[in-house]
């Protein structure tokens, strides 16, 4: 794609658009199968991200290529093998909903002129509805998914509910992993009020879902963009089995939006409680530390009290039983042996190749592109959703050179990118790509109000 102005941004949105259809369709299909042009096509996103952020491509969401994206997740849903453990009622209403909702957004979206604000406002309710609709039927149809993830949140939250120390407990009944909790520990605290409440984690990580929804729509630049990305991230091919299965990073997502929320308004201090409980939460958000250090919007200090923050956090758990916490959380994870279906280049060289790969080439790669980013950060200091862009990219390659990386993790690449694109620009700001000077620092507040004409448009 040509840098300036050759190439129109209607073409660039276009260009997006297939590209996030095609990287969650494969996705979808990933689910539990390892193929190469899964393997393939996740390289080709890596690539494909890495330049438009050197080269700093502008890229803003329209009507069509929103309602292309949206239409091709429905075919998308209909077509391509979905796994679940949904009962064929249940699958049959949730599928419904998640091919009909991005339908109607896909209408909804597309439209223009006066009701344009109210035809928005209703396609974001349209994809809450029609992703609860989903969430829904997923517990209620699958009320015990054979998933080990989905067994140690369940009975993690029961322990915290006696007083016990999760990371000493062995699970009854898992189908994988019997006597680890591989998450920090802030996973099973966030989510043990669905299982308290409600019986099932999963209904407090829907919940937490929309919570990152509604700092999606105090990012973004108006009521449109707030919508398409809204439908975008709720109604992504996949859907049904990341509900399923109780994978947890719609968590992650919402404390780096929440982040990305308070630093737009200059609230960055505040900012530093989501982005450390989301630090708790999982292990792999430590990579995005070092970026946010030379940032100067959060910098140094707030990354550091980031850090305190995340220690303080964890710190009753590792306590309790430094082996036990070592163990579930770190050593286990670094012996784990590589799972055959997991679509990265580790297992493309395994499979494929028949050869294993050295830890230290995993580390190398991640800690070279993380090297690479932080000194482009350092250097442009890049607006925010630029930096969701680069903190995406660090996740990718982690992902990408993983001997365990499945849908979940490469979800939450795919929603940072979306989310990035919500995100108010101020009017001076520019990028290197198409003409801008580096070196000078971003603002990142918001702006002058907008009117609602304004507000409407694509």
């Amino acid at each position: 794609m040509p840098s300036g102005t050759r190439t129109r941004p209607s073409s660039r949105a276009t260009v997006l658009a297939v590209a996030w259809l095609v990287f969650f369709t494969v996705l979808q299909w990933s689910v539990v199968r390892y193929r190469i042009p899964i393997v393939a096509t996740l390289t080709l996103a890596t690539v494909a991200l890495a330049l438009w952020q050197w080269r700093g491509w502008q890229v803003r969401l329209t009507g069509p290529a929103v309602a292309l994206a949206l239409s091709g997740a429905a075919l998308a849903t209909l077509a391509i093998p979905l796994f679940s453990y949904l009962a064929p009622t249940g699958l049959a209403v949730a599928t419904s909903a998640l091919v009909a909702g991005p339908l109607v957004c896909a209408a909804l979206l597309w439209s223009r002129g006066r009701g344009a604000v109210r035809a928005a406002r209703a396609a974001g309710a349209t994809a809450v509805l029609a992703y609860a609709v989903a969430a829904a039927t997923a517990v209620i149809s699958s009320p015990r998914p054979r998933i080990d993830v989905w067994v140690t949140l369940q009975q993690a939250s029961d322990g915290i509910a006696r007083g016990e120390n999760f990371y000493a407990m062995n699970w009854t009944g898992s189908p994988g992993i019997q006597d680890a909790f591989t998450y920090l520990p802030w996973t099973a605290v966030l989510l043990a009020p669905g299982r308290w409440i409600a019986g099932d984690v999963r209904w407090a990580l829907a919940v937490w879902t929309l919570v990152g929804v509604a700092g999606v729509w105090l990012l973004a630049r108006h009521t449109w963009t707030a919508a398409a990305a809204t439908a975008l991230l709720l109604l992504a091919p996949g859907t049904l089995t990341q509900l399923d299965q109780a994978w947890t990073e719609p968590l992650l997502l919402t404390g780096i939006v929440w982040w990305a929320v308070l630093v737009q308004r200059d609230e960055a201090w505040w900012a530093v409680v989501p982005l450390a409980l989301a630090c708790a939460s999982k292990q792999h958000l430590a990579l995005l530390l070092p970026v946010l250090l030379v940032w100067r919007p959060f910098g140094w200090q707030r990354t550091l009290a980031t850090g305190a923050l995340t220690g303080v956090l964890i710190a009753p758990w590792f306590l309790a039983s430094p082996p036990d916490f070592v163990h579930d959380t770190i050593t286990l994870l670094l012996s784990f042996h590589p799972i055959k279906f997991a679509n990265t280049l580790y297992l493309l060289a395994l499979n494929t190749f028949g050869v294993t790969l050295p830890f230290y080439v995993t580390g190398v790669v991640v800690l070279g592109t993380l090297a690479a980013v932080v000194w482009t950060v350092r250097r442009r200091q890049p607006d925010l959703g630029q930096v969701l862009r680069w903190l995406a990219l660090v996740l990718l390659v982690a992902n990408l050179v993983n001997k365990q990386a499945f849908y979940n993790q490469f979800w939450l690449v795919g929603a940072l990118v979306v989310v990035s694109l919500a995100v108010r620009v101020p009017a001076a700001a520019t990028v290197p790509g198409d003409g801008a000077q580096q070196g000078a620092p971003a603002h990142v507040g918001g702006g002058r109000a907008r009117s609602s004409r304004e507000a409407a448009a694509p």
